[in-house]
């Protein structure tokens, strides 16, 4: 289903889907069962620009608009959810926040790096004790001298491991929930920060997902990223853009779906015939249909509304919120198409299943984005 795209849209499409058949399609399974990605892929990704889209060229980045960043992060979904995440993360929360947030010496420092892939970026908010209650932070800042200390721990960080970079969030000063956080880039070869991989996670096991500690780390003043105090409207800003990647990679997890479905459907036979022919079948892939056309449509009205500089936010949890279930929905269908085969790693749809379910979790819980759309409609806040 295409929606007028331009050729060039077409053509950086196209890069993406023949770039996951060749780098990342043979390795799923492989990568899946060890828990981890080949880091190579980084430098793959880098070298072909996807790792610098709607960053500016003086920047090192592929310009691009958010579009193609979307329709590259369906394709990168499609084939591995563990690597489009790297994109997400590092480009998406990372780069673009630093593109929009940074003083100059920051984006000549760190963005000609991530864009190339020469460095990793991390997104440090989430905390063993704070969800979705971004607000109320433990992790806190200090100022000595002309630096700042930092002390408190991370969870569930993507890329963690293999970030050279922090965007890490902390609490600056003791005013009442997020008006005391700030924002600070933070080398992860700073002295007292250690990071811990965690494993046997039910999805996105190739991804680097790590817990942070920071015991006594110590950054100049030039580590700050924006105002002091303006952390969590940094950390919502890059959000609300980043809801719109996991709506795109929920729509290439859901689109995966659908082509497995197919797929089987039209090769496996029953009671004498290919299982397309009965009508229970038909209806199961025809679910995951609406799904995909539904959830893309939702997606791309929010690139749409980001490159004609409109606000976007409330139409950004729509998508995640709609994407994410229905990828979930999708996949669950396509493992009901499979029987018995698609509960076994040799098939992708058990792993598409696994996959999918992080998507209504993280950057915020399918009930935050209620909530967030809910006061938007209302003008009342419920939490």
């Amino acid at each position: 289903m295409d929606l007028e795209l331009s050729e060039e849209q077409s053509d950086v499409r196209a890069l993406a889907r023949e770039f996951v058949a060749r780098e990342i399609a043979p390795h799923v399974v492989e990568w899946d069962r060890a828990e981890s990605v080949d880091r190579g892929i980084v430098g793959k990704l880098g070298a072909l620009g996807l790792l610098g889209m709607t960053v500016p060229a003086e920047y090192g980045g592929s310009d691009g608009d958010h579009l193609m960043y979307c329709l590259v992060t369906e394709e990168l979904g499609r084939g591995d959810s563990s690597v489009r995440g790297i994109v997400s993360v590092s480009l998406g929360l990372v780069g673009k926040t630093i593109l929009a947030w940074g003083d100059e010496e920051q984006k000549r420092a760190w963005l000609p790096r991530i864009t190339s892939g020469e460095a990793i970026g991390c997104f440090g908010l989430t905390e063993p004790g704070t969800g979705s209650d971004a607000g109320n932070l433990a992790t806190r800042a200090v100022r000595d001298g002309g630096d700042w200390v930092i002390d408190g721990s991370k969870m569930f960080i993507t890329n963690g491991t293999w970030a050279d970079v922090v965007l890490l969030f902390a609490r600056t000063n003791d005013a009442p929930g997020h008006r005391g956080v700030s924002a600070f880039l933070v080398p992860t070869d700073t002295p007292g920060l250690t990071r811990r991989t965690l494993h046997g996670k039910l999805g996105l096991r190739g991804q680097a997902t790590a817990e942070l500690a920071f015991d006594g780390v110590r950054v100049p003043s030039g580590a700050l990223l924006g105002p002091e105090g303006k952390g969590f409207s940094i950390a919502m800003s890059a959000l609300a853009k980043g809801r719109m990647a996991v709506a795109a990679g929920s729509v290439g997890i859901a689109q995966a779906a659908l082509d497995a479905a197919v797929g089987y459907a039209g090769e496996r036979e029953q009671f004498g015939s290919t299982i397309a022919h009965y009508q229970l079948v038909q209806e199961l892939i025809s679910d995951i249909a609406v799904d995909v056309d539904a959830a893309r449509l939702l997606t791309w009205r929010v690139a749409d509304l980001v490159d004609r500089g409109e606000e976007f936010a409330t139409a950004a949890s729509k998508a995640k919120l709609f994407a994410s279930e229905a990828a979930v929905r999708a996949a669950n269908n396509a493992v009901q198409v499979f029987g018995g085969y698609g509960y076994i790693d040799e098939y992708p749809v058990g792993k598409l299943l696994r996959d999918a379910r992080v998507m209504t979790l993280y950057e915020g819980t399918s009930q935050i984005q209620k909530l967030i759309i809910g006061r938007a409609l209302t003008g009342v806040s419920a939490f």
